[in-house]
């Protein structure tokens, strides 16, 4: 097999985005031979972009097959893979259906809505370990967070004392709320800027700092927007050897910040949006005595530096280049699909420590949690009849 045949199910707002990019050759070792998506417009415009880009010899991309039902596509036995970009609920149970039909599976953040369907996802992964399953978690592709990883997890800094994320650059208007019935409905989506916003940031938390073992989580629902599920939210996490952190995200600022630190023994890291600095302590906090110093206010000198990438930030291409060369090479995946549930994990905690009104510890009781979401689920106040809108993704992320 030279290219791998992948089915695209559903070229929606991140489905079209990775249509464009695979037809258009930026993922060598990919060819799309069907696409899926249930409203007739999406297919229509599918098939007018092909055509132009066919017309104007921008792609080389063969013909493909047209569903309107991804269980039709899995079935169809006309490709050898699948990208899954469909709403939150659909990820495990369609995943699920195409690893019971020998085909390998990259799915869109997040990996579902709650923890225990990502782990039946996760155990029929398991009964075909010769299929490949892959997460989209793109921003693990890009250069300062992948270089934070390696700074933190080498051990050069010492222990994490402290971790901080305000994440705000999220502004959504109303018209982007309104652009599909199911979103931002805790039937439809499960959730707001934790299910929608944020999981890739949620992912990197854990990522480069490890999983928190308490979650103390508040949050607004409808605070900024017209929404039932969270539009604004603040939570405080503590880890085993006893940092702390806070998580901060909305999408109701603007301009927005986006500000990650970590603050180690040996010094401090921070991310402002595509820097990243170190202020490394000439003597580790852990090490440091001020009485030898003789002053109340003695600490640790510092050196402030910009921190040197690679400067590579592929993002959703890399990844399904990842993804392509895992299938037909054995290569590395920019992230295996079953660690989607940890920063699923974290953003179920929030949730659950908010409605409960007390920390939560993880492990947490996810039966209970998926037990409160159905509970919101089943009241969900869903927008009725709508004007679907697909949007450009590209230069959003």
């Amino acid at each position: 097999m030279e290219k791998v045949r992948v089915g695209i199910i559903g070229v929606g707002n991140m489905g079209s985005t990775h249509f464009k990019s695979v037809i258009g050759g930026k993922v060598p070792g990919l060819e799309v031979t069907a696409i899926a998506d249930r409203r007739p417009s999406r297919l229509e415009w599918a098939a007018s972009y092909f055509a132009e880009a066919k017309e104007n010899g921008k792609t080389s991309n063969g013909g493909y097959k047209a569903f309107s039902e991804g269980s039709d596509l899995i079935a169809s036995g006309s490709c050898d893979a699948v990208l899954i970009c469909i709403p939150h609920y659909f990820h495990p149970p369609m995943a699920v259906e195409a690893f019971r039909h020998g085909l390998h599976v990259m799915c869109e953040k997040p990996a579902g809505v709650y923890t225990l369907q990502v782990r039946e996802m996760m155990a029929e992964a398991d009964r075909h370990p010769e299929l490949v399953f892959g997460m989209m978690f793109n921003q693990r592709t890009n250069h300062v967070y992948r270089k934070m990883r390696e700074i933190i997890r080498s051990g050069e800094l010492g222990n994490i004392r402290r971790t901080s994320w305000i994440i705000t650059t999220w502004y959504r208007s109303q018209f982007y709320y309104d652009s599909g019935d199911w979103r931002a409905t805790w039937s439809g989506e499960g959730g707001g800027v934790l299910l929608n916003q944020c999981p890739h940031q949620l992912d990197l938390w854990q990522w480069i700092c490890g999983m928190p073992v308490l979650i103390d989580a508040h949050m607004k629902y409808g605070k900024w927007h017209d929404i039932e599920v969270e539009d604004d939210v603040t939570a405080y996490c503590e880890y085993a050897n006893g940092a702390t952190g806070t998580f901060i995200t909305s999408t109701g600022d603007a301009p927005g910040t986006n500000r990650f630190e970590v603050v180690c023994d040996g010094g401090t890291l921070v991310c402002d949006s595509k820097t990243l600095t170190l202020a490394k302590l000439d003597v580790p906090l852990d090490k440091f005595d001020g009485r030898a110093a003789g002053s109340a206010f003695a600490h640790p000198n510092s050196t402030l530096s910009e921190v040197e990438t690679d400067g590579e930030n592929p993002q959703h291409n890399g990844v399904l280049r990842a993804f392509a060369d895992a299938i037909l090479h054995g290569g590395k995946l920019v992230a295996d699909g079953r660690e989607g549930i940890f920063g699923l994990t974290v953003s179920n905690a929030m949730h659950l420590s908010a409605w409960l009104g007390h920390e939560v510890e993880i492990p947490f009781d996810e039966t209970l949690f998926r037990d409160e979401l159905m509970k919101r689920a089943a009241s969900s106040r869903r927008k009725g009849t709508v004007t679907e809108v697909t949007s450009n993704t590209e230069g959003t992320y």
